[in-house]
């Protein structure tokens, strides 16, 4: 196996920055995971802060009755028991549903759980368990229908569930209907090119939606199917046993908006005084809270003393949100930027696990920890990766390119070979007929003017038409030259497929299944063999499966 850094390919962002430990960046976060004394520091803080979280027993038993409806793993049960024992830790990451487990970006950021997980508990000495959170109570569901993979054609194909129709609930709470699942998959199994492992994976998938399941639920299903052997906890952020628990910091959040809404403000201040934009800044009254009703998940914003929609349309006051906190906190949600609070507040977290734009949001965050009582846990940046497959390797070296030039410039690189293959040197000999034929049809355009003024817009409409005869030639011979050398673009669009496909990072277009559907379960598998490393940054690996 060969795991190379593909460098100089990342923006200077703050999450970039974060991750080479600047210092001015990491002011915000508060330390970073490269320096073992911090998580010594957090693992401090959080066992002088544990009276103010929710009750760890019922936090293992909201869990376990969730995962009563996955696959179950004995590596599950024993996380599970020693998440109740009082001197444990999580580190955790999460992310929105994917249709059939998303893209691999997914499957990474759960890798990085499970080895950050197991880092941390070498250097402590202290149980730490590996929690993945589901943002299931997110309501962008075009955001989890879909899954790209490379069709049998050589196109990317796009499988997607529709949006049933009405209301814009939480993902966790659209419901499908089996027909839905059933033509996704056919969809799926139509795309994918024929392979010994495709049966297998097909049946699982089948087996998995067989009940209709929600998009939340078949995805939790598919990653424990891939992650409980490593002991990997899952969590839905919209699953009422664990609202249940999670009351009195919705009641605080309610209780203390506005010093939330401040806090808020000043983390984006501090965040803007060193020269970044914001990920997504909070806007102005706005409590960073949803509430769910028959219309949908609804935010909420501060009007005139009382909690609205955007329109107004919708009031509660603040006891009648304190009361759903203590009553009914189901019905309540947290935003992308309290939802890292309600994490602090339900579990032990010594370290959360986040993607570039995910930094970027927390970096605003600190000043609102610190308002409630709380500090930030470290940020360990999701590791990232570029897969080299075999084939794909093979073409790199036929062609004498790396994976580093087709990840930046593959569309440059392609034009460049093809051109490199025109012995007849067809764009320069069409250049010099336009540039003779101009020549010689000045002086004619002249002539025509002193004959007729009238005549010169003629003459320029008649070479107008000629030129474009002429480009319409050079597009056909063009044509004729790429129709020789077809196998070669074809090769040189797997390159791209593969490894830029949509000209971005494949980790964030491709989905696992592509994967497993060309190499089988053990691909997956194999990935714990590659080197942890908790600063991040995006790897190439290459020869994954010959040690597995």
């Amino acid at each position: 196996m060969n795991v190379t850094p593909l460098e100089g390919l990342s923006s200077p962002s703050l999450a970039e920055l974060y991750r080479r430990r600047d210092d001015k960046v990491c002011g915000l976060f508060g330390g970073h995971p490269s320096v073992s004394a911090n998580w010594q520091r957090r693992a401090a803080a959080l066992d002088a802060a544990a009276e103010r979280r929710a009750d760890r027993r019922l936090l293992a038993q909201a869990l376990r009755a969730y995962h009563a409806r996955l696959p179950k793993h004995e590596a599950v049960s024993r996380s599970l028991e020693r998440l109740e024992r009082p001197d444990s830790l999580v580190v955790v990451g999460g992310q929105q549903a994917g249709l059939f487990g998303g893209p691999l970006m997914i499957a990474y950021k759960a890798l990085t759980v499970v080895q950050t997980a197991r880092y941390a508990e070498r250097l402590l000495g202290r149980p730490v368990v590996p929690v993945f959170w589901i943002a299931g109570e997110d309501h962008d569901f075009d955001e989890a229908n879909h899954v790209y993979v490379a069709a049998a054609d050589g196109e990317l194909a796009r499988i997607r569930i529709e949006r049933p129709e009405g209301p814009r609930h939480s993902v966790s709470r659209t419901p499908l209907k089996q027909r839905d699942w059933e033509a996704a998959l056919d969809a799926l199994a139509a795309a994918l090119p024929e392979t010994e492992f495709k049966p297998g994976l097909l049946d699982r998938l089948r087996k998995h939606a067989a009940d209709a399941p929600t998009l939340t639920l078949a995805f939790a299903r598919l990653i424990a199917d891939w992650f409980a052997p490593d002991g990997l906890l899952l969590l839905d952020a919209d699953d009422p046993e664990l609202r249940a628990l999670e009351g009195p910091m919705f009641r605080q959040l309610i209780d203390r908006n506005d010093e939330l809404e401040a806090a808020l403000r000043e983390g984006e201040g501090a965040v803007k005084s060193l020269g970044f934009p914001l990920q997504a800044e909070s806007a102005p009254g706005g409590a960073n809270l949803f509430v769910h009703l028959d219309a949908g998940r609804t935010l909420l914003f501060k009007r005139e003393g009382r909690f609205a929609d955007r329109k107004g349309n919708v009031l509660f006051s603040r006891d009648e949100l304190l009361s759903l906190a203590d009553e009914d906190p189901a019905r309540l949600s947290n935003n992308a930027l309290t939802r890292p609070i309600m994490q602090e507040f339900v579990l032990p977290v010594l370290a959360t696990v986040l993607g570039p734009a995910e930094i970027a949001y927390w970096s605003v965050l600190g000043p609102a920890f610190e308002r409630f009582g709380m500090s930030l846990p470290l940020i360990v940046p999701r590791q990232s990766f570029t897969y080299l497959e075999p084939n794909i390797a093979k073409l790199l070296d036929k062609y004498g390119v790396t994976a580093e030039d087709i990840v930046r410039e593959g569309a440059e690189k392609k034009a460049q070979w093809l051109a490199e293959q025109d012995k007849w040197r067809l764009e320069e000999k069409f250049q010099e007929v336009r540039d003779r034929f101009a020549g010689l049809y000045g002086p004619i355009l002249d002539t025509l003017e002193a004959l007729q003024p009238a005549l010169r817009k003629l003459g320029e409409s008649n070479q107008s038409k000629i030129m474009e005869q002429i480009d319409y030639l050079e597009k056909r011979a063009v044509d004729a030259l790429a129709k020789q050398h077809e196998a070669g673009l074809r090769q040189w669009d797997r390159m791209r497929l593969s490894l830029a496909p949509q000209d971005r990072w494949q980790e964030r277009v491709l989905g696992i299944v592509h994967f497993l559907n060309r190499y089988g379960p053990k691909w997956l598998d194999a990935w714990n063999g590659v080197p942890f490393d908790p600063t991040g940054g995006h790897r190439l690996v290459e020869g994954l499966l010959d040690q597995a």
